[in-house]
């Protein structure tokens, strides 16, 4: 029987920030198992790695689909590894990944995060953009995953009610809606709506991070930053833009511990 972890990142107390499954397995899998283990966990993006070289293998499947990029399930393998004492809290952790070399590092109770800056390009807004979200947008930008949007405030942000099954229709991993934080806790606040791949609205993203990152390095004039994910779980993150690379850092806990009987 195999083991699998469900942990909360991007947060220090349970039931909040986003649920990532952990699977640490001996070898590969076959993808149609991984991908049947997602739909059957329900949340956001399981994780299944296994040991390779002087690190490990890492994919990550949301219920839908697999995805090429995924902060909050990196966070949470990283967090098992440690807790469960696969890897000390002095080593730092190397992934191997669709999205290239990712390494986690354990800084006084933070797990760090490097991973690649994903820069956005302005483009014109796709049709049914404007509608499905129900707000006027200051500024529309897609990187290789998502469409970056703008909004004039975090109160406009916090009251989007999309129409999901419009932005399901919109070719990208996601939406991701941002705006100026109202409270001096944070610089900047976001949410990120992904119903294309089975995810309505992401309860914390690390990876949309790497392009909110670098844009408000640009509006801002920093690199780093305090963040919120306004969701209804919500969860909080720090932010450092490195020239090409950007570094996330979050909180996380363990809340359930499993095994898999279907093989």
């Amino acid at each position: 029987m195999i083991t699998i972890y469900q942990v909360d990142a991007f947060t220090d107390i349970p039931f909040a920030g986003n649920p990532a499954g952990v699977c640490i397995l001996d070898g590969p899998a076959n993808e149609e198992w991984m991908q049947n283990v997602a739909k059957e966990m329900a949340i956001s993006e399981t994780a299944f790695l296994y040991p390779e070289n002087d690190g490990y293998d890492l994919r990550w499947f949301a219920p839908d689909a697999e995805v090429d990029l995924c902060g909050h399930a990196t966070l949470a393998s990283a967090h098992i590894l440690w807790e469960k004492g696969f890897a000390g809290e002095d080593e730092t952790l190397r992934f191997f990944t669709k999205s290239g070399l990712l390494t986690a590092t354990f800084n006084d109770g933070w797990v760090e995060l490097d991973f690649p800056a994903l820069t956005e390009e302005e483009t014109d807004a796709p049709v049914g953009l404007t509608e499905a979200l129900g707000v006027k947008t200051l500024y529309t930008g897609k990187n290789a995953f998502d469409y970056l949007v703008e909004v004039a405030s975090e109160e406009e942000l916090r009251s989007i009610k999309p129409d999901l099954p419009k932005l399901a229709e919109i070719t990208a991993r996601g939406i991701n809606v941002t705006a100026i934080s109202s409270s001096k806790e944070y610089d900047f606040i976001s949410r990120l709506f992904a119903p294309a791949i089975g995810i309505p609205e992401d309860p914390v993203t690390g990876s949309a991070h790497c392009c909110l990152g670098p844009y408000w390095a640009k509006k801002l004039n920093k690199t780093v930053f305090t963040a919120y994910q306004a969701s209804e779980r919500g969860g909080f993150l720090k932010v450092q833009v490195k020239g090409e690379r950007v570094l996330i850092s979050g909180k996380a806990v363990t809340v359930i511990e499993g095994k898999i009987l279907g093989q």
